[in-house]
Formats: C-alpha cells, structure tokens, sequence
C-alpha cells in the first residue's frame, strides 16, 4: 500500500474493525465473512483458495 507501518495500525486496523471487516484473534488477525461478501468472494467452498486470487 506504501504506508508506513504505524498509519495501517493506528488508522486503517481500527476502522476496518469497526466496520466488521477485521477481527483480531489469538492467532493474529483475520478477514471476516462480511469482508469477503463486501469483496465478492465465497468464504465456503469457492475456487479461490486466498481472498485476493
């Protein structure tokens, strides 16, 4: 995106979580069903194995 990594923290993570589309985990963090809805994209079963192929 080039953007420093501190902007994408403290300004893109929260509203992306806000909105619903980013969840934070134990594991890390991770794109919900409603991002790959938003994007058009099957989260179940589809060809694509990534969100973005």
């Amino acid at each position: 995106m080039g953007e420093d990594s501190g902007t994408i923290e403290e300004v893109y993570e929260p509203f992306l979580i806000k909105e619903g589309f980013l969840k934070r985990t134990p594991r890390g963090r991770e794109v919900t069903e409603l991002a790959y809805k938003h994007l058009g994209r099957s989260l179940y079963g589809g060809k694509s194995k990534t969100l973005f192929d």
